[in-house]
């Protein structure tokens, strides 16, 4: 097994990562420091989002809107004057609000092969995401691929550093929005190429701690939030961001929950991603 660097331009993902692992989008107090209040912009850094933090004292003002009221992002008054334009409250508002579908005709092979490599890197979806999220990452021997080993710092669902090993892991990759949400709520009449793409696109995908991520099943935010509240302005932004770009409808009570967060950050952007919405022909899926 040998290290290797990490790649020069890392696959779209507009979660936040720092050296030191993820932080959550939004603003907020943090514990211990008073009420100084944390900016937080987001910059593009080598395709990815980056955090640009700076902390003003007291009652000097930010530039970005109110601070969040809580570290889960709940008992916010919202943006004042409605949801600024491209964030994820305002996307939020714009979501189509449907009852849930059926999940009649279902199933993981409605979405492709797991872990197709749609980029044409030559290494699978999974393998892309381990490189991007993992810390210390060893590979297997003459192979670029295959990521054996490494370190996920600051899990977003935990806030724990959990070690990664290829075949007995405690790392997963989670689906933001989960596929079986998905098919109830739009996906179920989508043409193959699109599910596809939707299953491996990396704005949809993250490396988590596998316990939490096994306890979130299939729900949405009106049935499961990250335990770890720090990240829960961050989850719900990249959640909507998937809904946004493929035009997955939201219930009124996953809308109401996702409100609830997004309250008490309204300043949090919507994260991006450049990955197309349809998978190339030489993919299939039932």
């Amino acid at each position: 097994m040998r290290p290797r660097p990490a790649p020069v331009t890392p696959h779209p993902a507009r979660l936040p990562v720092t050296p030191q692992g993820r932080m959550p989008l939004g603003s907020g107090t943090e514990a211990g420091q008073g009420e100084r209040r944390v900016c937080v912009v987001t910059v593009r850094r080598y395709g990815m989002v980056g955090l640009a933090v700076g902390a003003l004292l007291w009652s000097a003002g930010c530039g970005l809107g109110e601070p969040s009221t809580g570290s889960d992002g709940a008992g916010g008054e919202g943006a004042k004057g409605g949801a600024a334009t491209g964030t994820a409250l305002a996307a939020l508002e714009a979501l189509t609000v449907k009852d849930e579908g059926s999940k009649e005709g279902y199933g993981r092979e409605r979405f492709g092969s797991a872990w197709a490599d749609v980029d044409g890197n030559s290494c699978g979806t999974r393998d892309d995401i381990l490189k991007r999220d993992l810390a210390e990452v060893e590979y297997k021997d003459g192979d670029d691929c295959v990521v054996v080993s490494g370190t996920l710092k600051d899990d977003p669902y935990s806030g724990e550093d959990v070690q990664f090993k290829r075949g007995a892991s405690k790392v997963d990759i989670d689906h933001l929005v989960a596929l079986s949400d998905a098919w109830k709520k739009g996906a179920s009449e989508w043409e193959p190429a699109k599910r596809i793409a939707f299953a491996n696109d990396p704005l949809n995908l993250l490396a988590v701690n596998a316990s939490p991520n096994r306890a979130k099943g299939d729900g949405d935010a009106a049935k499961w939030l990250p335990p770890n509240r720090t990240y829960r302005c961050a989850y719900v932004a990249g959640q909507v961001a998937v809904k946004t770009k493929y035009e997955v409808w939201v219930t009124a009570e996953e809308r109401d929950a996702m409100r609830t967060i997004l309250d008490g950050c309204p300043q949090e952007k919507l994260p991006e991603g450049d990955a197309p919405t349809e998978a190339p022909d030489r993919f299939s899926a039932k």
